[in-house]
């Protein structure tokens, strides 16, 4: 099993991802993702997004452009179905963490 990893948003939720294979099926369902630095130590959130359809890979963009800067970025994942909950994660994980690609 991946090594999953807990986020602490602005307003003190707290959020667990896992590392997607990218390689792997994935389901056509909403999601929110971040893309970040692994290390031992933890993760380095540098760019926190959100869609309706992980299948259908619009995170891909964000991704190849985080690799760009950031040679080591992966892609985590949750599910959450709901749009308006999704929009309220990413908005909380970006106030507590400024991710540099979200700027």
């Amino acid at each position: 099993m991946s090594r999953q990893f807990d986020f602490a948003g602005a307003s003190g939720a707290r959020y667990r991802y896992t590392p997607m294979d990218e390689s792997r099926f994935l389901p056509p369902a909403g999601a929110n993702y971040v893309i970040a630095e692994l290390t031992d130590d933890g993760a380095t959130v540098v760019y926190a997004g959100e869609t309706d359809n992980l299948a259908s890979q619009t995170w891909r963009s964000d991704l190849e452009r985080a690799r760009k800067k950031f040679a080591g970025a992966q892609v985590l994942t949750r599910l959450n179905v709901t749009r308006a909950v999704r929009e309220a994660e990413r908005r909380d994980l970006i106030d507590a963490y400024h991710p540099p690609l979200n700027g």
